[in-house]
């Protein structure tokens, strides 16, 4: 398929550690983009656009043309702190609805989870006990908080709130709401949704301001026996602090799909407390065609000199 410039198919090169993820882009080309391992580039300043996920610290040195660096995901904070990345470069990043509504369903299970106690039953039918003696508070009467309110927090507060929850959400500055969310904003809004939260469901992306929010002082102001449902970025959590909290009953349960090392290691403690439930960042997850379809739509916006829908505010972190 070819514009009237010419210009498509728009080499891209693909850097290794996308190509590290499970195949997950495979080897065939989208019809406006033709995929290059670094190795079978012949001119590197011929590269107008790279394709990437937690770069290496040099990983854009060799192309001194780039214009666009898209994500294969919604983050993006991997690409920022490349110390390579061009600075007149355009960073854009996915914004999958569907891949919303897979993190959504995720949250609202998880939800679900913390509130009624399933874990319980997983043990139970280990030694095939039928106990039925826990009655979990109703809907209701819990309230669910939710930090970062994007095209994925959104999501998920529209789920959570559907199911009956008190839905609370905190977000970076004033805007538009959702029925049955409760917003609040401003610099002190993750602490002030902690505070009232029996839940919290974190999807905040990952800037200089949420690195490490999830602290001991973040915990101790959510009420006894709280739960965590871990989905932003790993670096979000203090680990430590974290386990502390567990041990002293601040916090009762968790979900986490996101780590600060990734895969987990074996011998993390996180594997061994029965509070946790781990999943391996899959949450949600976007397609390899719907990554390729808006890479390319981003570069048409690009050239034909209007924002890319996918760009980021390098100042902001997302």
């Amino acid at each position: 398929m070819t514009d009237m410039s010419g210009r498509f198919p728009i080499p891209v090169v693909a850097l290794s550690s996308v190509f590290d993820l499970a195949g997950r882009l495979g080897e065939a080309d989208h019809p406006e983009i033709r995929l290059l391992r670094p190795e079978e580039i012949d001119d590197p300043a011929s590269i107008e656009v790279a394709l990437a996920w937690a770069p290496t610290e040099n990983a854009f040195a060799a192309y001194p043309n780039l214009r666009l660096v898209s994500s294969i995901a919604a983050g993006v904070d991997s690409i920022l702190a490349c110390p390579s990345l061009p600075q007149d470069a355009v960073v854009v990043r996915i914004r999958d609805e569907e891949q919303a509504l897979m993190m959504a369903g995720f949250a609202a299970w998880s939800v679900v989870w913390c509130h009624r106690h399933m874990g319980t039953y997983v043990e139970n039918q280990k030694t095939r006990s039928w106990d039925r003696e826990f009655r979990p508070v109703l809907p209701s009467q819990v309230t669910v908080g939710v930090l970062g309110f994007g095209l994925m927090g959104r999501a998920c507060a529209r789920a959570i709130a559907a199911m009956g929850y008190r839905v609370v959400a905190a977000r970076r500055s004033d805007g538009a709401g959702e029925p049955g969310v409760e917003l609040i904003s401003g610099p002190d809004a993750p602490q002030r949704v902690a505070a009232q939260s029996q839940i919290v469901v974190n999807v905040l992306p990952l800037t200089e301001e949420t690195r490490d929010l999830l602290d001991r002082d973040f915990f101790a102001l959510m009420p006894e026996g709280a739960s965590l449902v871990q989905i932003g970025r790993g670096e979000h959590l203090v680990e430590a602090d974290f386990l502390a909290a567990l041990d002293e009953g601040r916090i009762a349960s968790a979900v986490m799909d996101v780590f600060r090392q990734e895969p987990l290691p074996e011998d993390h403690p996180f594997w061994g407390r029965p509070e946790i439930l781990i999943t391996p960042h899959k949450a949600s997850d976007t397609t390899r065609s719907e990554i390729l379809r808006q890479l390319a739509e981003n570069f048409a916006a690009l050239t034909e000199g209007m924002a890319p829908p996918g760009a980021v505010d390098r100042g902001a972190g997302y």
